[in-house]
């Protein structure tokens, strides 16, 4: 089983933009609505991509460096990476649909 890794800002650079797998980041909060409402689903996208696709989560109140390099300006939002630079991009919750149509992309 897939696990979600929490990243901070001292630990991005080593967990995503130097991983050698898709990486999905969400962007959270922990007084987000629409955060925690799609939290389930990206539990499920860590289990149902396991070893193919690396998922972290970043928050942004405790790591505010890495949101405001990437231009992150409302929350959820949802970046692709690959190869250490970002490929799709999510904002809102949205439905699995849209988060599956993103990472089978992104692979």
């Amino acid at each position: 089983m897939a696990k979600i890794t929490d990243v901070t800002d001292a630990t991005f650079d080593g967990e995503v933009l130097q991983s050698t797998t898709p990486v999905l980041v969400d962007f959270w909060a922990e007084w987000c609505g629409p955060c925690r409402a799609i939290a389930p689903i990206v539990k499920e996208l860590a289990e149902d991509y396991g070893d193919r696709l690396k998922v972290v989560k970043i928050n942004i109140d405790d790591s505010p460096q890495t949101p405001g390099a990437f231009g992150i300006r409302s929350i959820p939002t949802i970046l692709a990476f690959k190869d250490g630079k970002v490929v799709s991009q999510l904002t809102g919750a949205r439905p699995k649909s849209d988060f599956v149509k993103l990472i089978d992309g992104v692979l």
